[in-house]
């Protein structure tokens, strides 16, 4: 399952759904027409309050980005298009910068940083490759 939720996050967790569809979109995960998991099936998935999931595709419905059809489904909307390589650049960049300034916080110096980024790309690739995804 791509969906991911961080409970100790500050964001809402229907925030998160809703950046995580965006992404999804975004990244090519979600094309155009893709259905996406039902409220009950996603809130099953992530044990989550099902009125989250609802408030998350309802906002996602009303910005464009999804299109529910009772007894069909929800679906991406025909109108959401994947973002360019230079705003996913932009994207990552916006991210990187929040990691960067959470990690001045809890005073990490660049080695420290740079050993954290490795040893969690080699976890995530390995997942990753082991998954079969």
């Amino acid at each position: 399952m791509w969906f991911r939720i961080d409970t100790r996050s500050s964001v809402p967790i229907y925030q998160q759904i809703k950046e995580q569809v965006k992404r999804g979109i975004d990244g090519g995960l979600f094309e155009p027409g893709a259905r996406l998991p039902s409220v009950r099936e996603l809130a099953s998935r992530l044990l989550i309050n099902p009125n989250t999931v609802a408030k998350a595709y309802q906002e996602l419905e009303w910005e464009g980005v999804i299109a529910t059809s009772r007894g069909r489904g929800t679906y991406v909307s025909s109108s959401a298009r994947m973002a360019s390589r230079e705003e996913r650049m932009e994207m990552l960049k916006q991210m990187m910068e929040k990691l960067l300034e959470e990690s001045h916080h809890l005073q990490l110096g660049r080695e420290e940083m740079e050993a954290c980024f490795h040893e969690v790309l080699e976890k995530w690739e390995g997942g990753k490759n082991g998954a079969g995804d």
